[in-house]
């Protein structure tokens, strides 16, 4: 059985060597769907009987590992010297500092490797997490496996 939560958070980035719009400093919406998959649980009167995980501790994770850190903040590349001093000289100025451009094709896979162990499989339901799927744009996104 697979399940899947949705989550949506604003943040800004540019991808500095982009040969169109997204080199200038801009933000999204974006959306992350964590998808786990597992067996359902039939521990009797356990809250989570039914279900594979309940969707509010999906959340939470996902929340306290990513969303949270990343929501209202600008991801920048840590290459990206002539923003991150600008950024730099905001006061308490959210800045996430990253080792990668953040595309959806790296943020997808920096939050498929931050939640990759945080879902635990405490029923003995063999929880897995699947996929993190990160929504740059309604129309555009990347999968991680």
């Amino acid at each position: 059985m697979q399940i899947t939560r949705r989550l949506e958070f604003d943040a800004g980035h540019r991808i500095p060597n982009h040969n169109s719009q997204c080199k200038h400093l801009h933000g999204h919406r974006y959306a992350i769907e964590i998808t786990l998959s597992g067996d359902i649980i039939t521990t009797r009167g356990a809250s989570e009987e039914g279900m594979v995980m309940d969707f509010s501790d999906v959340k939470r994770i996902a929340k306290e590992r990513v969303v949270d850190g990343w929501d209202h903040a600008f991801l920048v590349y840590r290459g990206d010297k002539t923003v991150l001093d600008f950024l730099n000289t905001l006061p308490e100025h959210k800045t996430v500092v990253l080792d990668a451009i953040p595309t959806a094709e790296n943020l997808a896979r920096i939050a498929f490797d931050v939640l990759h162990d945080a879902y635990r499989d405490t029923f003995g339901n063999h929880l897995k997490l699947e996929r993190v799927r990160l929504f740059e744009t309604p129309n555009n996104w990347a999968d991680a496996f």
